[in-house]
């Protein structure tokens, strides 16, 4: 089925840059996975109902954007998954766009936890206990893993089996991964701060493992609430 390429509102674009940004942003937004062959010249010239060498045009913008490379011969593919930008959110530029993050987690995580605790298969449940696992030893030694901290509420998102719960968390991921850097900071300085995050931790996954979705979206809520409140108000753990 042909593709419907618009230019940008007040502002006239050629052909070769409609079908460029059309193309990055199924990039960007998955459509293509890291080192997949993108169409041929001649299927992307009547995908988009263009000629070849405006085709060929938008592919040369990609190369030298970086988003795509050639092989001689086997046509063009796909540059690493990682250039990609999460779908519908742009860069953390302020304190603000942290806060109004965390507002997002706090109306979105917790329904993901009740929804987890009612519906978690047995694999499910696994990955928030291999991430609640992680944490521990981390803890322990004191230590705090943001990687870790993502893993176990990506999981509960992801556990629950609705995609959009799942789609939502890794479209965050940077996002979240900022506001989690500078909660650990503050959690170092916080005299069994560490500790206390991990148990908050524990109890929402608890919740989840005994199929309690009342118990998880409270503690859940509890848990993002007292984060962004240590974070932003010099609140103990």
């Amino acid at each position: 089925m042909a593709r419907q390429i618009q230019g940008r509102p007040g502002k006239r674009r050629n052909l070769g840059e409609m079908v460029f940004d059309s193309l990055v942003n199924s990039i960007k937004s998955g459509a293509y996975e890291a080192d997949e062959r993108l169409p041929t010249e001649q299927d992307l010239a009547r995908e988009f109902q263009v000629s070849r060498p405006v085709v060929r045009e938008a592919l040369q913008q990609l190369r030298d954007q970086g988003l795509i490379y050639s092989r001689r011969g086997a046509g063009s593919f796909v540059r690493n998954a990682g250039l990609r930008k999460p779908l519908g959110f742009g860069q953390v530029e302020s304190i603000a766009d942290l806060s109004s993050c965390y507002e997002f987690r706090i109306t979105l995580e917790p329904e993901a936890a009740a929804v987890a605790a009612g519906r978690h298969e047995a694999d499910g449940l696994a990955r928030i206990g291999a991430a609640l696992d992680l944490m521990r030893d981390a803890t322990d030694r004191q230590r705090h893993r943001e990687d870790a901290d993502f893993a176990f509420h990506n999981a509960i998102a992801h556990a629950g089996g609705n995609p959009y719960f799942a789609t939502a968390m890794e479209a965050l991921k940077d996002h979240i991964a900022v506001g989690m850097r500078f909660h650990g900071l503050s959690l170092k300085v916080a005299p069994g701060g560490l500790t206390e995050v991990y148990r908050e931790h524990q109890a929402i996954f608890e919740a989840i493992r005994e199929r309690s979705p009342d118990r998880a979206r409270d503690l859940m809520r509890r848990h993002l609430t007292g984060s962004r409140d240590r974070l932003f108000e010099g609140r103990r753990a």
